[in-house]
């Protein structure tokens, strides 16, 4: 028996940022892991995607070189020398985490946790052994996994999850990605950048259908323009893997229509890891997949909590992060403040990118708001068609009455970079005219944001 004062159960970016706060702030810290350190963020997603799309951008780079009035010839790809790079760049993130953990102190305990009644966590190890350990506090976060449809299920061959994607053993020639969120778009782009012909089914009328609807539908356009065929308002009913490749058959509008390919991604949302770690034995409750939490991740039995994917908040890195945050600040008896979901920034990283914060033009009006809105295509940027990448724009949602900015969404180059700027003004409570006196630095891809408030306001200048 070993006794801690926080066990953290998962150590995705909810989990090893928690353990990591906890022993900050003195607490005894042990962490349960049952793969590899960093969960599937570093391991399986965030990290090793974006090196993977890195890749990708720098081939589409290559291949248009003439464009920079240079000349690469004979450029080609060796895509299980992409994959193994992501790999490595994975493999380089999860050691850093165990440096971490040295750091701070905090005990690894390697092996399938589950919760038992009286603050206790057992382990179970690789030998079948199990050990219990007891802490004052334990935290969940268990994370998340790609979901399964009925008329879509997985085989880890022809029909795949994000996982699989990004460590095929060879590129196939025709892949159907079914549905468009961060996922299947950024999935869609690497593939098709390195030369596969992709098909993109979306079950709502637009692709990204979380984003405000003009971003959405230039996405589309960017996509069709590099090739990937788009299916919207269309519904994948049933597979067919016993030939060769794959049949899928689509409803649409107009009808049935079958689709051959190699591969077909699921990315159709995701599945939290609730099942089989004791919830039941311990009576924490759940709710539609998710353990329920008070605003300081407190489950309904004393001393256990839960955050990150497993609750009902975004499913996003950085949500789980800031989360667990707080929730070990709370613990300490820091002062706290509930965490604002409605500032929480969402990023795409295909090319072009896809960043956004607050309410989009549609919910800002559903709200009853009176807005201002501006909008600065990067075409009349500067920096922007100095380093080709024209393709895209800034939108701004302002309150006509009070000037509180309501909402930025943005496509281009880089954006997922540049949206932290209207996260930290809305933060701020930062007023329209406010952003519009801060001068920006010329030329960059960021003096779109001014240039965006300026037209909501009608003193922009570049258009």
């Amino acid at each position: 028996m070993g006794n801690f004062d926080v066990i953290v159960l998962g150590s995705g970016p909810g989990g090893y940022v928690t353990a990591i706060r906890a022993a900050q702030l003195g607490f005894k810290t042990a962490i349960v892991e049952k793969e590899s350190l960093g969960g599937v963020c570093l391991n399986w997603g965030c990290i090793p995607t974006k090196a993977l799309l890195k890749s990708a951008q720098v081939f589409q780079y290559l291949q248009h070189a003439e464009d920079y009035g240079l000349k690469a010839e004979g450029v080609d790809k060796d895509f299980n020398a992409v994959v193994k790079r992501s790999r490595n760049v994975a493999d380089g993130m999860s050691k850093g985490i165990q440096f971490l953990m040295k750091k701070n102190k905090i005990e690894v305990l390697n092996g399938y946790g589950t919760v038992k009644p009286g603050k206790t966590i057992s382990v179970k190890g690789e030998d079948g052994k199990e050990t219990d350990y007891t802490a004052e506090h334990i935290i969940i976060a268990t994370g998340a996994r790609s979901r399964e449809l009925p008329s879509l299920p997985q085989d880890g061959e022809k029909i795949i999850g994000y996982r699989k994607a990004m460590s095929l053993e060879s590129q196939p020639k025709k892949m159907v990605v079914v549905g468009s969120g961060a996922i299947g778009i950024e999935f869609a782009y690497f593939y098709n950048a390195m030369g596969t012909e992709v098909t993109v089914v979306e079950f709502l009328p637009n692709i990204v259908p979380v984003e405000d609807e003009e971003v959405s539908k230039q996405l589309e356009r960017s996509f069709k323009k590099s090739g990937v065929k788009i299916m919207t308002s269309s519904e994948v009913t049933k597979v067919d893997t016993s030939g060769e490749g794959v049949k899928v058959y689509v409803k649409t509008s107009k009808g049935e229509q079958v689709l051959d390919a190699d591969i077909v991604l699921s990315a159709v949302g995701i599945k939290s890891n609730i099942e089989n770690i004791g919830l039941e034995a311990v009576g924490i409750a759940t709710d539609r997949d998710k353990i329920m939490v008070n605003d300081y991740y407190q489950t309904n039995i004393p001393g256990y909590y839960a955050i990150g994917d497993v609750t009902p908040g975004q499913a996003l890195a950085h949500v789980a992060s800031a989360e667990g945050i707080l929730c070990v600040e709370k613990i300490a008896g820091m002062h706290v403040e509930p965490l604002d979901y409605g500032n929480i920034p969402g990023c795409t990283y295909c090319l072009p990118e896809v960043a956004s914060v607050g309410l989009t033009e549609k919910q800002a009006k559903e709200k009853g708001h009176d807005i201002k809105v501006g909008k600065f295509p990067f075409s009349a940027s500067g920096k922007a068609k100095a380093s080709g990448a024209s393709d895209g724009f800034v939108k701004v949602i302002f309150d006509a009455k009070y000037g509180e900015w309501l909402g930025c969404h943005m496509i281009g180059v880089g954006v997922t970079d540049m949206i932290a700027e209207a996260v930290v003004a809305r933060k701020l409570e930062t007023t329209g005219h406010e952003v519009l006196k801060a001068v920006h630095p010329h030329p960059t891809m960021s003096e779109a944001v001014m240039e965006a408030v300026a037209d909501a306001y009608d003193e922009v200048i570049h258009l």
